[in-house]
């Protein structure tokens, strides 16, 4: 019988290794295992481009109408603000944890998080998540030290710029963090919390971060991390005065090849990621 368009043949198909499958005509993919990815949301458009990015990532690899299975949890940003204000960082990481264990219930393998801020929160020590997951300020560091970068501008919330995610994971890979001046990160901010996670973006705000980006490269930056997943929507790399480090499609193309076994699957499940 059908079944929302497909039958069970088809579902059963879908579900087998791509080994099985009659995929030749794609090398890439050959001999990997589609693993079921859940996005764990903490901000609306943020999580939107990384759901849309993941899926057309698989149907640029994969093939037309094809990604590895992906399920998204959000439970709604507003709920963990006031933590945020406090501080309570230990707060908010419990709140992740239950979408974390509810994507395990869905039939998630692992998981990604396409909110930069809320590692601040996922990083701190508790219990393990319920899968493993992809660091995304990990993730850009491998790419920025791929591209040989040494001195990368970090743009983000507040909580982002002053925190520890991304010197972290620079410096790991010898590599500086910049940061905007203290006027040029409460406008970053402003923008980001009272446009961006709206869905408005203006021209306004994109000569505003262009300017900002101008800033860092003029102090010696040879790259700018879009360490907020929803600055993506408001700067493009051909305007950027310096190349871009595109948080969200960074980790969405990560995401992809761990569901197929283009990289190592994930291990980190919370708390400080293990230098590379």
């Amino acid at each position: 019988m059908p079944n929302g368009g497909w039958d069970m043949h088809d579902l059963e198909e879908r579900r087998r290794p791509l080994e099985s499958r009659h995929d030749t005509d794609r090398p890439e993919a050959v001999g990997a295992t589609m693993r079921h990815l859940g996005i764990l949301a903490h901000s609306t458009e943020g999580a939107a481009l990384s759901f849309l990015s993941f899926c057309q990532e698989g149907f640029r690899r994969s093939g037309e109408h094809d990604h590895p299975d992906v399920t998204l949890d959000y439970i709604p940003f507003g709920r963990s603000m006031p933590a945020w204000d406090a501080g309570d960082h230990d707060a908010v990481r419990r709140t992740l944890a239950v979408s974390v264990a509810r994507l395990a219930r869905a039939g998630a393998e692992f998981f990604v998080c396409p909110d930069n801020t809320a590692h601040l929160a996922l990083d701190r020590p508790g219990p393990a998540l319920a899968l493993p997951g992809l660091h995304i300020a990990e993730v850009v560091a491998e790419q920025a030290a791929r591209d040989g970068r040494t001195r990368v501008g970090v743009l983000g919330t507040s909580y982002t710029m002053q925190g520890p995610v991304y010197p972290r994971a620079l410096s790991s890979r010898g590599i500086a963090a910049e940061l905007p001046d203290a006027e040029d990160r409460r406008t970053v901010n402003e923008i980001i919390f009272t446009e961006l996670v709206n869905g408005v973006f203006t021209d306004n705000s994109r000569a505003a971060y262009l300017g900002v980006i101008e800033r860092l490269a003029a102090r010696g930056c040879d790259a700018v991390a879009l360490a907020c997943t929803e600055i993506p929507l408001l700067i493009t790399p051909e305007h950027s005065p310096l190349p871009t480090l595109d948080s969200t499609r960074l980790l969405s193309t990560a995401a992809y090849d761990a569901a197929t076994g283009l990289r190592p699957f994930p291990s980190w499940r919370g708390g400080p990621p293990r230098p590379p």
